[in-house]
C-alpha cells in the first residue's frame, strides 16, 4: 500500500524513512513537544523540502517573517525567495512568483485589521475576530494565501504549515478541541497536507490545549530526556501514529546541528533504511493476502 500513496516529504532523511517516504498526501501531522526540542526546525524543514515542488503556506503565530528566513539559513535551508502576506495585503507585492507565503504576526494582524474594517461596514454580518492570533484570522489568513499562490480544490498538491496552534486558544486551553475541528473542517482539501506544531508541557505530559491531536492523521512526538538528570540536552523523538502507514515504532534519538538541521544519533541511519526497504519491497504474489 505503501509504494501506491503519494507522500509528502519531511525534508529530514531519517523521518521519510520511518514514514515510508513521508506523510501521505492530504493527511494532518502534529507535532508535538516542549520548548526548544526542535518543533519550529522541522517545519522549517519541511518547508524548504518542498517549496520548488507545490505550494506551501507557512504559518508563524510566534515569530516575525525575517525570524524564519534567518533561522532557516542557520540550518542550510534558503527561503529567501518567500513572500511575505502583509506585503501581499498591503500590495507591496502585486503579483507572486514564489511557491511559498509566510504568514507571520504582522501578517495576522494587517488581516485581523482588515476583517475588523469589513465586520465595521457590515455591522451585524458576522462575528468579529476576538485578535490578530484567532483562529478566525488565521483561516482567513490561509485562504488569503490560497488565493495568492493560485490553491484550488482538487488541484496541485499544497503544503500548510502552522507553527504553532497553541496561541489560537491561549486565553482559553478548553477551546483547543473546538478550534482544531472548526481548522480541519475549513482547510481540509484531499490537495493539502498540513503539518502542525503544539507545546507538550513536560510538568502535566499533555499538550497545550487537549483535543489538538483528535484531528490529526499522524503525531510525532519530541521530547528531552530528564535534563536536571542527564545533565545535557538528549533529544528523542516517536511516531505516536501514522495512518496509512506502517510506520517505524521504535523512539529515535537526534541532535540539532547548524547547518545541518535534525540530524540521527540512534538507530543509525543504515539500520533505518534497511528497515524502509524491506517494508517498502513488493511482495511476491500469493503473499500478503489478497
Amino acid at each position: 500500500m505503501s509504494l501506491t500513496i503519494k507522500r509528502v516529504s519531511l525534508g529530514v532523511d531519517f523521518l521519510d524513512y520511518a514514514l515510508l517516504g513521508g506523510v501521505p498526501r492530504g493527511n494532518w501531522l502534529l507535532v508535538t513537544g516542549e520548548p526548544g526540542v526542535g518543533k519550529s526546525i522541522l517545519a522549517i524543514e519541511a518547508a524548504g523540502a518542498n517549496a520548488d515542488s507545490m505550494p506551501v503556506v507557512f504559518v508563524s503565530t510566534e515569530t516575525r517573517f525575517f525570524d524564519v528566513i534567518r533561522q532557516a539559513r542557520q540550518f542550510g535551508i534558503d527561503l529567501s525567495d518567500a513572500v511575505n502576506l502583509s506585503d501581499v495585503i498591503s500590495g507591496k507585492v502585486k503579483e507572486v512568483k514564489s511557491n511559498l507565503v509566510v504568514i507571520d504576526l504582522f501578517g495576522l494582524a494587517r488581516e485581523y485589521r482588515e476583517l475588523l474594517k469589513a465586520g465595521e461596514e457590515e455591522a451585524g454580518k458576522g462575528k468579529k475576530p476576538a485578535s490578530p492570533l484567532s483562529s478566525d484570522v488565521v483561516l482567513a489568513s490561509i485562504e488569503r494565501a490560497y488565493d495568492a499562490l493560485g490553491v484550488t480544490e482538487g488541484g496541485k498538491d499544497v503544503l500548510v504549515i502552522i507553527d504553532s496552534l497553541a496561541p489560537m486558544w491561549s486565553h482559553a486551553p478548553a477551546m483547543a478541541r473546538l478550534i482544531t475541528y472548526r481548522l480541519r473542517q475549513r482547510l481540509y482539501r484531499s490537495n493539502v497536507t498540513v503539518i502542525m506544531t503544539n507545546q507538550f508541557a513536560p510538568t502535566t505530559g499533555m499538550t497545550f490545549g487537549f483535543g489538538a491531536e483528535h484531528i490529526a492523521d499522524a503525531i510525532i512526538h519530541m521530547w528531552i530526556e530528564e535534563p536536571e538528570r542527564k545533565k545535557e540536552i538528549v533529544r528523542w523523538m516517536i511516531i505516536k501514529k501514522a495512518r496509512l502507514t506502517n510506520h517505524y515504532r521504535k523512539a529515535m534519538r537526534f541532535e540539532i546541528e547548524p547547518g545541518k538541521g535534525l540530524t540521527l544519533i540512534e538507530p543509525s541511519i543504515e539500520e533505518l533504511r534497511k528497515w524502509y526497504e524491506e517494508n517498502t519491497k513488493p511482495q511476491s504474489p500469493g503473499k500478503g493476502g489478497e
